[in-house]
């Protein structure tokens, strides 16, 4: 199986994947034009990024089967595009969860003790005690969680280190799994942010995301709140935060922005990120050795597992629902040619297979096939089905 590696990737991933037969091309340089062009030309199974962008260009190049996200997040990879073409997407969730929770609490510290400020005035030959010793503190404040996934349950348990309460909103997030956190579950992120001392976003971008931090969002902020952002930028309304920086004294410390440089190195574009009273980073917030060495291991564990039995592990495109109404059921002896008559006789009725599945008994006598229709099959064609050499018993099931 060919594996094309178009990012930074650890050694000990690479070497993993020659280990179990891969052949595999590694070029962080690739992206854009140049990366269709490279998929074109080499023909990988199997793509693997992380910050690289994969638009439908790429994926429309080559024969690609399965495209990795060595990370958690996959908001940069097309992923309806994919889905058209049968190409698996596949990420690595929960691997960086206490690297970025780690850089979060980074930011919280920093922004309460103004560490950046006062690292830059000694640099510069400043001494400014009486401006740098007026920190609110930590001990007994109340930090807000917009989200509650891996990163955000490992905010928890540091946040209590520090002595702090924790409030939270999530989709998911159930009266009983807050109990069993510790934390107090509020309804809404409004209800976060009129609550909480401290707000820490870690949710996935999609449609219900973007821009869920907006204008009344930050209206419900407490002035001079701290607000950390290690999710995506796309989440936050920029303009909306800039705001509330300049006019209730909001401190904020980011590690994402809505227009940050794809590649490792090059020119920030301006914005929120060098605007003053925010602190920010270079999305960095995975960037651990103990955290890429355990997403390069889980990229090994999708790649292996894929090249060995089809299967793709974290798949993110697979189909939750489909428009299949029934299962035909078909118990058989299992011999070639059962499966092939049946779909024939399927085909021939004009009927879409949505899902199938055949499953064999021990010993390798008999099989039950599972095949999902779109429409209920007629009676007709069900006496043609059990007509079919070998086949034991025909029955329908209703989705």
């Amino acid at each position: 199986m060919r594996v094309l590696i178009a990012d930074s990737f650890e050694r000990s991933g690479i070497d993993a994947l020659t280990a179990a037969g891969m052949d595999v091309t590694v070029d962080p340089q690739l992206s854009g034009t140049v990366l269709a062009e490279a998929v074109a030309a080499q023909r990988p199974d199997v793509l693997v990024v992380r910050s690289t962008k994969v638009p439908e260009e790429v994926l429309a190049a080559g024969p690609l089967k399965l495209v990795v996200r060595a990370g958690a997040g996959y908001n940069t990879i097309d992923v309806g595009a994919a889905s058209k073409r049968g190409i698996y997407v596949s990420n690595c969730p929960g691997k960086n969860s206490v690297a970025v929770a780690e850089l979060a609490f980074g930011l919280i510290l920093a922004l309460d003790r103004r560490i950046v400020d006062n690292a830059v005035d000694l640099r510069e030959g400043r001494w400014n005690k009486s401006a740098y010793s007026k920190a609110a503190g930590l001990y007994g404040r109340t930090l807000g969680l917009i989200g509650v996934g891996g990163i955000g349950g490992a905010m928890i348990p540091r946040a209590k280190g520090f002595g702090m309460k924790v409030v939270a909103w999530s989709r998911s997030l159930t009266p009983e799994r807050a109990e069993e956190l510790g934390v107090v579950a509020l309804p809404s992120p409004l209800a976060v942010a009129e609550s909480a001392d401290v707000v820490s976003v870690h949710l996935a971008l999609n449609d219900g995301t973007r821009g869920l931090c907006g204008r009344e969002f930050f209206a419900a902020l407490k002035p001079g709140a701290l607000f950390v952002n290690t999710s995506r930028g796309e989440v936050v309304d920029e303009e909306a935060l800039a705001a509330a920086v300049s006019d209730k004294g909001v401190r904020a410390g980011l590690d994402v922005y809505a227009n940050e440089p794809t590649g490792g190195s090059g020119e920030y574009p301006g914005g929120i990120g060098a605007s003053s009273g925010v602190y920010g980073t270079h999305h960095i917030g995975a960037s651990t050795a103990q955290a890429q060495e355990a997403i390069a291991a889980e990229a090994v564990r999708i790649i292996t597992v894929f090249a060995a039995t089809g299967d793709v592990p974290n798949a993110v495109n697979i189909a939750v629902t489909t428009p299949a109404v029934c299962s035909l059921v078909v118990r058989h002896l299992d011999r070639p040619g059962v499966l092939a008559a049946c779909l024939d006789a399927v085909s021939h009725a004009g009927i879409n297979v949505q899902e199938m599945s055949n499953t064999v008994f021990e010993g390798s006598e008999a099989a039950v096939a599972t095949i999902r229709l779109e429409v209920e099959p007629s009676e007709e064609l069900l006496s043609v089905v059990r007509e079919a050499a070998n086949v034991l018993d025909v029955s329908v099931v209703s989705a």
